[in-house]
């Protein structure tokens, strides 16, 4: 995976997963994925180490990995999306397509 979609990827399961991880794990993830922090710059402000930081964003971001695979929803909602994009493709926009997109968040 391309740094940046595996950025991407991330980000989207913190959105969907993030109140599982522990509250650390998830503020260090939202800063070093959101905010794009470095590792330095996360540890000082935290006053944590550098290794305690890496810990957490691999820590953090396997629980994701294991939720996805438990449950699914990214993949859901990717497919969900493409579906969405095929109807606008195919009937332009229209406010059924926008009622069931509102619904579907």
């Amino acid at each position: 995976m391309e740094l940046i979609e595996k950025r991407i990827h991330y980000l989207k399961l913190l959105h969907l997963y993030g109140e599982l991880l522990s509250l650390t794990q998830k503020e260090i993830l939202i800063d070093y994925l959101e905010y794009d922090l470095s590792i330095s710059e996360i540890a000082e402000n935290r006053s944590i180490s550098r290794a305690a930081v890496e810990d957490a964003i691999k820590k953090g971001s396997k629980k994701l990995d294991s939720f996805e695979q438990a449950l699914h929803l990214k993949e859901k909602n990717d497919n969900f999306a493409k579906k969405v994009a095929v109807l606008r493709e195919k009937f332009g926009d229209c406010k059924e397509i926008d009622d069931v997109e509102e619904a579907w968040k």
